[in-house]
Formats: structure tokens, sequence, C-alpha cells
């Protein structure tokens, strides 16, 4: 069985990437609750900050701030992605599975992008990090996967396919996002 220490080190520092920015976005959390009217050191200015995006319904979707949900969420991808480096092999199952968590994080991030910049108006830098991590760890988990044969054999072939383009994909979602932000909040106007 063949070990799969590169795409162990993506998840690894994927998720670092993401545990990073959802701690950041945590200890801000904690900081606004603690003091409600302390400005939050991700405060930049009216388009960019996190205040904004942390106090709103969005920031707590599902009853918890949504920093902490990433806490364990990115958690688990880094112990995956470790996991990966002495484990040489893991059950059908539990790549379904994973990948069903991945994709539940990839949704959720895009309606956040959404709420982001079409609701609340702003660009929390912490949230930017979150989206940059989440992005291509759903394109890339998904399509390794799919090459990997975890979804049946015809899925397989689609994934060879799909594999080389995996970069390419990951870059043109990351415009789109940067083309949506600029044609609603005009962040470049705002910069200059």
């Amino acid at each position: 069985m063949r070990r799969e220490f590169f795409f162990g080190l993506f998840l690894a520092l994927c998720g670092a990437v993401g545990l990073t920015a959802s701690m950041a976005l945590s200890v801000e959390k904690i900081e606004k609750l603690t003091s409600p009217d302390a400005g939050l050191s991700c405060d930049f200015s009216v388009l960019v900050q996190c205040s904004a995006n942390l106090e709103s319904a969005q920031g707590a979707a599902f009853g918890v701030p949504n920093p902490f949900l990433g806490l364990v969420g990115f958690a688990l991808v880094v112990c995956v992605g470790v996991a990966l480096w002495a484990v040489p092999h893991f059950a059908r199952w539990f790549w379904m599975l994973f990948n069903i968590g991945v994709a539940g994080a990839f949704a959720f991030v895009v309606w956040l992008i959404g709420q982001s910049i079409y609701v609340l108006g702003t660009l929390c830098p912490w949230c930017l990090v979150v989206w940059l991590a989440t992005l291509p760890l759903f394109f890339i988990v998904t399509v390794r996967n799919l090459r990997e044969g975890v979804f049946g054999q015809r899925a397989r072939r689609v994934g060879a396919v799909l594999w080389p383009w995996i970069t390419l994909v990951t870059l043109a979602a990351y415009l789109v996002v940067a083309v949506l932000a600029q044609f609603r909040l005009n962040v470049l106007a705002s910069i200059v």
C-alpha cells in the first residue's frame, strides 16, 4: 500500500492555515464578548473588518460562533493529513464521510461568502483566509476521491480527467470571489 505523503501534507497545511484563522477569529470573538466597545485588531475600515461579521446572525449560523466550528473542523483536517503519513490506507467509507464533511464546509463557506459580500457588505480578513483554505480543500479532496475510486469505478475516470485542472479550478474560484467582491463592494476604490 502506498502512503499519500503529499496529499497528507496538503491536508495538514490547509488545515493549519484554516485552524490559524479560526483561532484568530475565536480570540477576536472572545475579545468582543468581554469588551463589547473594544475595537478589534482585524478592523481596518468599514469595508475590511471582522466586527460586522462576528456580531451578525451569520457569524453564529448554527447557534455557536462560526470560528469555534472552524477550530474543530480544521483540527480534524490536520489530523487526517498527519494520519496519512502513518497509515497507508483508510477505508472507503472514511473517505466518503470525510468528503461529505468537506463538502458541507464548502457549502457553508460559499453561503458565508455571499452573506459577507451581498448582505453584510464587508470583507473579514480572517474569513478570507478561511475561504482561501476551504475552497482548494474541497476541490482537491473531491477530485482525489474521484480519481482513487472512492465513488466507484466510473467516477475514477472523471477524477483522472479533472485532476490536471485542479489548480486552474481553484484559481478560477478565487477569481470569482474577487470579481464578485469588486463588483458589489468596489474594493479597489477603497484601497486606493
